[in-house]
């Protein structure tokens, strides 16, 4: 068994309102940035995992976002995975 670190970004879709997203716009316009537009807010997870391989380790980390760490209906995910050393 090795150990791996995933590393997993969760966002809203971007078909979806994103009312956090949106406040913080229009707060970088009221700070005198208005070059910076359509800010999306979503959430980095990251976790340890045992695994015999880096694929089984994928598969278990893709099974952990669809049951428990991404809502499918409003987010999307993607990860990425490293042995650690």
């Amino acid at each position: 068994m090795a150990k791996f670190v995933a590393n997993i970004d969760v966002m809203p879709l971007k078909a979806l309102l994103d009312p956090q997203g949106k406040a913080v716009t229009g707060s970088m316009k009221n700070l005198g940035l208005p070059e910076i537009e359509n800010v999306r807010i979503g959430k980095h997870i990251t976790l340890e995992i045992e695994a015999a391989s880096k694929d089984a380790a994928n598969i278990k980390v893709d099974e952990a976002c669809k049951k428990l760490l991404c809502n499918q209906i409003m987010e999307g995910y993607e990860f990425s995975i490293s042995e650690v050393k």
